[in-house]
């Protein structure tokens, strides 16, 4: 690897946002190790990627959803002697269907993945971090952290797993030179839905981001050291003239239910509420 490059880590990266969060952390400047269970299409995109950035590329094959795989990926990184200035945590899995019908397996490797693998490689690549000075963290959360999931119960709860424990990292690590961001995506065009077996849902067949642009996104607000982004185009966003119909209570809002919040969050009694969402959408969370 080159020495007068920063170095990025990137789980996750074989394909889909993973693989342009790499691809664009290289043309910004940053040497590579890259990550994936997929040895094959890992090494393929490593290839690319350093063909087309000039960047050093260290491709590592593991799957994170083992402990002793884990702590061999992390190691392979402390193994280059070289502090990690970004790490981009971005593996994760999902499994649509019902509850009841699909395998306690599949549950598990969906936590095992999206949950147990970030809170094992954030630990051990954050601590170095520290050690090393500071330097920045990206979480691949998702807009499904903000709302419980049908037919994909354990993926949605994972994801808000993965908000709440960036939002907890930020605010621990507010006084030091480390810094953490959530990425939340709207649909997006990967492969997750195929691997979902997701394809003929609503979702599935809708329109979606580019992972280019998603990525993009997620890295400006990486650098700009912000909180969180809700990344995407406003035409994967909820749509707000659809609330009505699809809010827990299957209608729209009449003004004078919106009216007495507006009179209570400007009254005295509202004083110590500052800084906060207040989502009157019917019971349909926002990002």
């Amino acid at each position: 690897m080159t020495r007068n490059r920063e170095l990025a880590v990137v789980t996750g990266a074989s394909s889909g946002i993973g693989f342009e969060l790499a691809r664009q952390l290289a043309h910004r400047g940053f040497d590579l190790i890259v990550n994936s269970a997929d040895e094959k299409r890992l090494l393929l995109a490593a290839e690319d990627i350093g063909r087309q950035t000039g960047a050093s590329v260290q491709p590592v094959q593991a799957d994170l959803r083992s402990y002793e795989e884990a702590e061999r990926f992390v190691g392979a990184v402390a193994a280059t002697g070289r502090p990690v200035a970004v790490a981009t945590l971005n593996a994760g899995v999902g499994e649509g269907g019902a509850f009841l019908d699909i395998d306690l397996e599949d549950e598990f490797e969906i936590i095992d993945l999206n949950v147990r693998s970030t809170v094992h490689v954030a630990k051990r690549l954050l601590r170095s971090m520290a050690a090393a000075g500071g330097g920045r963290m990206l979480i691949t959360s998702s807009i499904a952290s903000t709302m419980p999931g049908s037919f994909q119960a354990v993926y949605n709860a994972s994801k808000s797993f993965l908000q709440s424990f960036s939002q907890a990292l930020q605010n621990e690590l507010k006084d030091t030179d480390l810094t953490v961001t959530a990425l939340m995506p709207g649909p997006t065009d990967t492969d997750f839905f195929r691997r979902a077996d997701m394809g003929d849902t609503k979702v599935g067949q809708g329109e979606k981001d580019d992972p280019a642009q998603v990525a993009e996104q997620g890295l400006d607000a990486l650098f700009a050291g912000k909180d969180k982004v809700v990344a995407g185009s406003p035409a994967t966003m909820p749509d707000p003239t659809q609330f009505g119909e699809q809010s827990p209570l299957g209608r729209p809002a009449q003004p004078a239910e919106m009216a007495p919040a507006y009179v209570f969050l400007a009254s005295g009694q509202a004083s110590y509420i500052t800084g906060e969402i207040v989502n009157a959408t019917g019971g349909t969370p926002l990002p």
